[in-house]
């Protein structure tokens, strides 16, 4: 249950101050006809008994330990609800809705499987609600928390359970904390029909007798993916005429959910935009950042409403898309020429719910461009910005204060609370990934995943992204799209974003590299090695506070920006990995930016930790 606000200021929970939380597992009725329900007070007092520390009773050293740990690592996360309310909807309405929730549970159900944390959840004890909740949280049983993801102990379950992931053999992956099977996957046989069959991002491994082999996601998980199937189906039959363009899209869907050809879907979900329906919706597998080899796409569910503001900026940057990508190739030169850009640009969308790979344990995706793979994403793909996350009034409130305690106050007179700044800069991004050598570029035949491996690919179609929000920002400028004030705020808030990333750490416990946090020191290191943003050691922050303070000389961003462009996009298009692994080595495994610094500052504060729920 979510306590959303006390309305009345009068210090006491009232039935119409709570909502149920979606993808917890249980779900219980709070409030009947305006009064508290029995399951309400019943879980009250459990919550109040928790709160007592009650739980810790009678239980060994180690095992207190351990939950204190798992209470840290969800103390990291501030509960922030993403709430709607579809009471005034039609019964019709309503019941596509509860339609898209039973489909989001499924496709939870089938991230579950691929991550193999399916059958782990039992081994928690039952009176221990918290670890349970860390587990649904962190789709898993390990801390993802800065404090105390590296923490032996903090874990959801005792004694430690090893996990390892649906898609691949468990034989591969044991023992093997460096991933080294992820290269020999690639580099199997000689036969590489064979090997891209394993490695195919919408294939699962598996041992056959000693051999192993490619099965198809739809073939892998069928019973699963039939009941997702049905219930698309189920779900067209909902829809009116005015959503025709949704209903073709959730019929090649279910389609694609029997016979694994996601191509054909894609094709029907980039005709839907912000004209022709009111929703989006975006059902299957994508993304790879939680597979160890950067291989295997992930099953998401988002689900939302087309927020009718995003017409606006496609009108105004429709014209120049084109030149976008003309000059981003005329900056890197050779070996890459310029594309026809069938890019559609970004579209405002306001969360309803996530689920699957969708659903993060501390933060959430922002901007997206999809899909990443297949003619559809050749032409451009389609690119949406999240208007309705960190609008609230907490992380507002945090934000500033996150930024009070590194930027100087000089610096802080060009941050704002506004939205606009940073929606710029995710519409840029995103608009980024479909410009210049993308996923479906190759050098001399190779991808980028061939050419620099999953990870640092990875990292550097990020760098590409954001380096290109930087630098198509000065694009919007000259082209009198957005004045200088907006340009400046948006370069800062993007220097805020990164320190966000920096703060992470470069890798996980693992030794897997975060992308984000990597492409962000790699950013504020050549801005620092430029003189554009600098630290001072014994200048205040703008709080007044603390000692050391970045300033950031936003006059100086547009030179800089063109040589930080182009290095970005020629190791891409030229495939240069000794480049590449040299600004790792520069930039992400040095001093040269104040990491631990960034990090103390950030970890003050508690990160955004998103709930969902609705009236209906």
């Amino acid at each position: 249950m979510f306590w959303i606000a006390d309305s009345n200021q009068d210090k006491k929970i009232q039935p119409d101050e709570v909502v149920e939380l979606k993808f917890y597992d249980t779900s219980r009725q709070w409030v009947q006809k305006g009064e508290f329900t029995k399951a309400f007070r019943e879980a009250y007092k459990k919550i109040m008994a928790y709160k007592q520390g009650k739980f810790v009773k009678g239980l060994s050293k180690n095992e207190k330990k351990r939950r204190k740990l798992v209470v840290k690592e969800l103390s990291q996360g501030r509960p922030t609800l993403v709430f709607n309310d579809f009471r005034s909807l039609s019964s019709s309405e309503k019941k596509f809705i509860s339609k898209m929730y039973e489909i989001s549970k499924l496709i939870d159900h089938l991230h579950r499987k691929q991550l193999g944390v399916d059958k782990v959840e039992s081994k928690i004890a039952k009176n221990d609600p918290a670890s349970r909740r860390m587990f649904r949280r962190n789709w898993g049983p390990e801390c993802k928390a800065p404090k105390t993801e590296s923490k032996e102990l903090c874990r959801a379950t005792s004694p430690k359970i090893e996990v390892f992931k649906g898609v691949y053999p468990e034989k591969l992956q044991k023992g093997d904390k460096e991933r080294k099977f992820c290269k020999k996957l690639a580099k199997l046989d000689k036969n590489r029909k064979n090997t891209e069959k394993l490695l195919y991002q919408f294939n699962v491994v598996q041992d056959n007798k000693g051999k192993l082999e490619p099965v198809p996601y739809t073939e892998a998980w069928k019973e699963t993916t039939s009941k997702i199937s049905s219930l698309l189906i189920e779900a067209v039959a909902l829809l009116g005429d005015d959503e025709k363009a949704l209903k073709a899209y959730l019929t090649a869907t279910a389609r694609s959910f029997k016979d694994n050809n996601w191509y054909e879907a894609d094709k029907k979900w980039a005709a839907m935009n912000a004209k022709n329906s009111k929703y989006y919706l975006r059902i299957g597998p994508d993304e790879v950042y939680w597979d160890p080899c950067n291989r295997k796409a992930g099953f998401h569910f988002t689900f939302s409403l087309i927020n009718k503001a995003s017409l606006q900026w496609q009108q105004k940057m429709e014209p120049v898309k084109q030149k976008m990508e003309d000059n981003l190739a005329q900056l890197i030169g050779k070996p890459y020429k310029a594309r026809k850009i069938g890019l559609q640009l970004p579209d405002f969308i306001n969360i309803i719910s996530n689920a699957g790979n969708d659903r993060h344990p501390l933060g959430a995706t922002i901007g997206q461009s999809l899909p990443n793979w297949g003619p559809v994403a050749t032409k451009g793909g389609r690119t949406v910005v999240m208007t309705n996350l960190y609008t609230d009034p907490d992380s507002l409130k945090i934000g500033k204060a996150k930024a009070e305690s590194l930027f100087s106050k000089e610096s802080m007179k060009h941050y704002t609370k506004d939205q606009l700044p940073g929606l710029i800069s995710i519409i840029l991004h995103e608009v980024s990934h479909n410009m210049g050598p993308s996923h479906e570029y190759k050098v001399k035949g190779k991808t980028d995943v061939d050419i620099f491996g999953g990870a640092l690919a990875t990292t550097l179609e990020e760098l590409k992204a954001q380096t290109g929000a930087l630098w198509y920002t000065k694009l919007l400028l000259d082209e009198k799209i957005i004045e200088q004030k907006l340009a400046y705020q948006s370069w800062l808030h993007s220097i805020y974003w990164a320190f966000g990333h920096i703060s992470k750490g470069m890798y996980k416990p693992n030794n897997k590299p975060r992308p984000y946090s990597q492409l962000a020191a790699i950013q504020i290191g050549f801005l620092m090695d430029k003189g554009v943003v600098q630290f001072k050691p014994e200048l205040k922050a703008a709080n007044g506070k603390d000692k050391g303070a970045f300033v950031v000389h936003l006059d100086k961003f547009p030179g800089v920006l063109d040589e930080l462009m182009k290095l970005a996009g020629q190791i891409k298009a030229a495939g240069q990995k000794t480049e590449a692994e040299n600004l790792i080595k520069k930039y992400v495994d040095s001093d040269k930016v104040p990491q631990a610094l960034i990090k103390e500052r950030v970890q003050r504060y508690s990160k955004a930790s998103f709930v969902y729920g609705w009236k209906i």
